[in-house]
Formats: C-alpha cells, sequence, structure tokens
C-alpha cells in the first residue's frame, strides 16, 4: 500500500487528515502528488475556506517549530510565502496524506493526525496499530512511532496557543 496524498515522497512530517480537496485532479491519486506553485491558492478557491484553514494551519505550525530542528522557516520571510512558495512542492520534505499512516518504520518522520475522531477511526478499523498516551482531551502521542495526534487543522480547533502545544510535542520527539 502506498501513502497517498499531496506534498514529497521523502517527507519528514506528514500531517494525515480524512478529506481530500473535492477537485477531481486529486480523487484519483494513487501516490503523493507534489503541488506545483500556486496550486494551493486554486484548491483554495475551488474548494473554499475550510482548505484554506488547513494550509494556513500547516504553513504556521512548521514556521513556528524549533530552528535548530527543522528549518522550514529558514526558506521564506513569512509563514504565508512559505505556504505558497514551498509546502507540499517537491523537495519541500512536508506531505499532507489521505492515506492512514503506513507502518511507522522512519524513525526520521514526523507523523500527525488531524482529529481525535479520525485517530480513533483508523485504530477502530485497525488501519493504525499505535500505544497513543492521551495527554489530555485533545493531543495524544505515541513516542516509538513518532506520532502525534491533535485537534483539526481549522483556526477554532488548533488555535495559535495549540499550535505552539503541538511545537512542543514536536520538539520532543527529536
Amino acid at each position: 500500500m502506498n501513502n497517498i496524498g499531496l506534498g514529497c515522497e521523502n517527507f519528514s512530517i506528514a500531517v494525515y487528515i480524512a478529506n481530500k480537496p473535492n477537485m477531481p485532479e486529486y480523487q484519483q491519486l494513487t501516490n503523493i502528488m507534489p503541488l506545483s506553485s500556486h496550486e494551493i491558492s486554486a484548491i483554495n478557491t475551488d474548494c473554499g475556506n475550510g482548505w484554506r484553514k488547513v494550509f494556513n494551519v500547516y504553513a504556521k505550525l512548521l514556521y513556528a517549530l524549533d530552528t535548530s530542528y527543522f528549518n522550514y522557516s529558514s526558506n521564506e520571510a513569512t509563514w504565508q510565502t512559505y505556504r505558497e512558495s514551498f509546502l507540499l512542492q517537491t523537495n519541500s520534505r512536508t506531505a499532507l496524506l489521505f492515506s492512514a499512516p503506513q507502518p511507522l518504520t522512519n524513525k526520521d518522520s514526523l507523523h500527525i493526525i488531524c482529529g481525535k475522531t479520525y485517530a480513533n477511526h483508523l485504530i477502530a478499523t485497525k488501519q493504525l496499530s499505535v500505544d497513543l498516551t492521551w495527554l489530555d482531551s485533545e493531543f495524544a502521542i505515541d513516542k516509538q512511532n513518532n506520532l502525534i495526534v491533535c485537534p483539526y487543522f481549522d483556526y477554532r480547533q488548533l488555535s495559535n496557543i495549540k499550535i505552539e502545544k503541538l511545537v512542543g510535542l514536536l520538539a520532543s520527539l527529536k
């Protein structure tokens, strides 16, 4: 089984999400497809504010990471320009995956599942076998598999304060 989604096949950070953009070119994906410049803008235009929030939160998260472990913020002056110029593109080392996490054997990659409901679904349907430690009602971690469950990538669910919490959890895995 392949990873299916958007971004770089050689990712160091993968975000797993239950849905995909409602555009024909993304419905039949069978692998990871890098986005081209301005493709995020096209998805936002065609698919609405929900996808804008996902991409914005993803870029804000990467931009907030400690540069001694992650160099994403060194690519551009702001998270907005990073989002448009690098996020989910070839050699970005980032992925947004619509498939369930594959066996988590690559200890160099970090895995983030968007939403407790999606994580519980993956576990209940035996698409994911992990040993989660719930830190509170929204965040869980499996340090052995470099996996974190967090709120969905939306401003209300994953606010700036919660992004900072996620940043700390990701740093703890390095």
